[in-house]
């Protein structure tokens, strides 16, 4: 019996695959080989650092001892108590590994906390509450027994406005999303659990992920510049901190599943960004046996999928190499070992409901980070005349609006917050104070403080009044004595499904009809993402407009702390809002296709978000990076000073990649340093932004951020340190990250089009 080479059975399995469904016409013959492919798998080594060396010391001993089944066990998702599980030998003492959701915190079980969600978390452009947040997260995943926490999350980046799941990411840049990445990672590591960065790559939309009765799934085609510059750079900081486990995602890109992509896993992931983990694959995002295998895809979830039988059978006639195998396995038990899991973890604490079990708390005292967290990541957008903070003064408020309370009844919607895996297709609004999104990315909370329970308690305390009413779209004007009116709205999303609207009729209604007859309206706005508010923002009667976001089980109190001011407003948007949804062209929607073999084409390149506002001239509502706080600040005493390290185009080759990339990449350059002084008379933080002008790339990137706590009239020097990836782009001739010997633009100030100091870099 002839042998196939692994390229040869990779295009069979590919036609094999779409004769049996039914797409044997002609047109797929031109979707073939538009992704490079890149082979063999890169086989780990451990030569990253000595804490990985060891653990794949030990690894490459234990998989010299497994049979091919064994080893062929340890790569796939067997029924178990997790969301995840691997084959265990019991012999060797290796257990099954437990996956699970939710990069929020653990879904669908009892004691543990709802944190924030990502989009949330990267509105507080604060590194140091980012790994706090992620190191509490990994605290709660290691007191169940859970072994790999499914996150962070990179993608979504946020290309597209109404992206479904874009809530679940860091926000709409990659320099900002990867300091979240980062952060989060070293956080749940440090804590002794394996993070999972997720999804790689280009998972920008919901709209066919999978394949189906129409067809394949969409393919998202993006050039190789940004593929690197864009979406793989937030990757790169989570790699760099160590993080165990990528998970490739669900739809194809430039024409190859991304669980496939030999290019994406083998090519970038594995060579150069030297990940020494194992790729996971996405729930049933596997959609070949050989294929993926030869491609770098080392542990399908959540069964067997194309593996199992096939996998061994495989190997047997040679079409997978039993070396891949080997590493495959190896990189499973290395990370194992690399995370100290080996030695006293516990057991899964992880039931369903309906099973009787002894509960397992793993809350501690976590609750106090939520709400700080919740603070931090609310941004004021609108404060006409100082209406924010209320002081003793403000006793008598009137509350309107369904986001108030935890249960809006009497609508007939269900409450979303139980343990299952949310699939509510085409809602805009949830019925009820939005805490987190819907699908496999929302967490489960203990409890919800509601905006309007924390305002009762504040209320009560002062001896004030509230009146409410949460259900009608134009309420009665009967509370013309009221000393300030809070409209509670939001703008939900969910996985498995993208926005159709970044407003709503009843919500943007509501506003209008309160304004109309209270000259003192404060809109409070929990939002899945971007929420357009040009019906009402610029209402003479709307005096304040809060962006709340999605703040975890501490809602109300994180907010109150604000409106009341415990805590001077900080957060910062991680998007920008639009004045017109259509001011988002092309990047508003999804690409609605019914073909077999549907694709979106990236072209808009680097420009998305504020890149292509700037590019475009258009004047957003409010801009990436912007906030208001309740002092003010000044900025002064702009330096740039070099550090003496090589400014060469290229790298050095000689040097061997390590995991992250060529260690030249994280260099430092030049520091760049400004004062920042408080001259108000409230203790506030501010958010100084460092942007730089790369030649041939958008006029300004953000490559730097820093959240600053200044007391009244102090004044700090803060730094920005500027590494050789920031000031590089990628070449694609040469494959390589590349300095240009010319002058670079810097620009410091309180968001991206808020700049107060200007200076250059000259690289010659």
């Amino acid at each position: 019996m002839k042998v196939l080479s692994p390229l040869a059975s990779i295009a069979l399995a590919q036609g094999t695959l779409c004769a049996a469904q039914g797409y044997t016409n002609e047109s797929e013959v031109p979707y073939y080989g538009r992704s490079p492919a890149v082979y063999p798998s890169p086989v780990g080594d451990g030569a990253t650092s000595s804490v990985w060396e060891s653990a794949y010391q030990r690894a490459k001993a234990l998989v010299s001892q497994l049979t091919v089944e064994e080893k062929s066990n340890l790569t796939r998702g067997f029924d178990g108590q997790c969301v995840g599980n691997t084959g265990a030998i019991p012999r060797l003492s290796i257990p099954s590994l437990c996956f699970s959701d939710a990069p929020d915190g653990i879904r669908g079980q009892e004691f543990v906390s709802a944190f924030p969600a990502g989009i949330h978390v990267a509105a507080t452009w604060d590194r140091s509450l980012m790994y706090r947040y992620g190191h509490a997260l990994g605290q709660e995943y290691h007191g169940k027994g859970i072994n790999v926490a499914l996150g962070p999350v990179a993608g979504p980046l946020g290309r597209l406005a109404r992206g479904g799941r874009n809530w679940e990411g860091l926000g709409a840049d990659p320099y900002l999303a990867g300091g979240g990445m980062g952060q989060i990672t070293k956080g749940i590591q440090g804590a002794g659990v394996i993070a999972s960065a997720k999804h790689w790559l280009l998972n920008e939309e919901e709209w066919r992920r999978n394949p189906g009765d129409m067809g394949e799934s969409l393919s998202s085609n993006a050039d190789d510049r940004t593929i690197h510059e864009l979406y793989v750079f937030p990757f790169m900081d989570s790699l760099r901190e160590g993080v165990g486990s990528v998970m490739c995602s669900y739809q194809r890109l430039n024409h190859s599943y991304g669980c496939q992509n030999s290019k994406l896993l083998n090519g970038i992931l594995k060579t150069e960004l030297g990940f020494e983990g194992f790729v996971v694959s996405d729930w049933a995002a596997q959609h070949s046996g050989v294929a993926s295998a030869n491609a770098g895809l080392d542990v399908v979830m959540p069964d067997g999928g194309f593996w199992g039988r096939n996998l061994t059978d495989a190997v047997a006639n040679g079409s997978v190499t039993s070396e891949r195998l080997d590493d495959m396995a190896t990189r499973v038990l290395a990370t194992w070992f690399y995370s100290g899991q080996d030695e006293g973890y516990p057991s899964p604490g992880v039931y369903s409901e309906s099973e009787k079990h002894d509960p397992i708390d793993v809350q501690e005292d976590h609750a106090t980070l939520i709400r700080e967290i919740g603070s931090a990541g609310t941004v004021l957008v609108k404060n006409v005349n100082n209406t924010l903070p209320f002081t003793n003064a403000t006793r008598f408020l009137s509350v309107y609006g369904y986001d108030a309370t935890v249960s809006a009844a009497p609508w007939a919607n269900p409450s979303r917050y139980g343990g299952g895996y949310e699939v509510n297709f085409g809602w805009s609004t949830f019925n009820g104070t939005l805490i987190t999104g819907g699908g496999s990315g929302g967490s489960t909370p203990p409890y919800v403080v509601s905006p309007f329970q924390a305002l009762q308690e504040r209320i009560s305390r002062n001896k004030g009044t509230l009146r409410w009413d949460f259900y009608s779209e134009n309420p009665s004007p009967a509370y013309v004595n009221s000393d300030a009116c809070l409209v509670f709205i939001n703008a939900y999303a969910s996985e498995a499904f993208d926005r159709t609207s970044l407003t709503d009729e009843f919500s943007d209604n509501l506003v209008r009809n309160v304004a109309a007859n209270c000259t003192n309206t404060i809109v409070v706005l929990h939002s899945a993402g971007i929420r357009t508010v040009d019906a009402w923002v610029n209402h003479p009667n709307v005096t304040a407009v809060l962006f709340a976001g999605l703040p975890g089980q501490e809602s109300g109190h994180s907010l109150v702390d604000i409106l009341y001011g415990d805590v001077s407003p900080s957060g910062r948007l991680p998007f920008t809002v639009a004045k017109n949804e259509s001011d988002y062209g092309e990047l508003l929607n999804s690409t609605v296709s019914f073909d077999a073999f549907p694709e979106v084409n990236f072209t808009e390149g680097l420009y998305i978000d504020y890149r292509a506002f700037d590019r475009d001239g258009i004047e957003p509502q409010f801009e990436f990076g912007f906030g208001l706080s309740y002092t003010t600040f000044e900025y002064s005493d702009l330096a740039i000073t070099s550090t003496g390290n090589s400014t060469s185009p290229l790298v050095d080759a000689n040097t061997p990649i390590v995991q992250g990339g060529h260690p030249q990449l994280w260099d430092i350059l030049f520091e760049v340093t400004c004062s920042i002084t408080n001259t108000g008379d409230i203790s506030a933080s501010e958010v100084a932004q460092l942007y730089v002008g790369i030649p041939d790339a958008p006029v300004r990137q953000l490559r730097g951020f820093e959240r600053v706590p200044l007391e009244p009239g102090e004044t700090k020097q803060i730094s920005f340190p500027l590494t050789r990836r920031d000031l590089s782009i990628w070449d694609v001739v040469a494959q390589q990250w590349r300095l240009q010997p010319t002058e670079y633009t810097t620009s410091v100030g309180a968001s991206s089009r808020i700049l107060h100091l200007n200076g250059t870099i000259q690289i010659a």
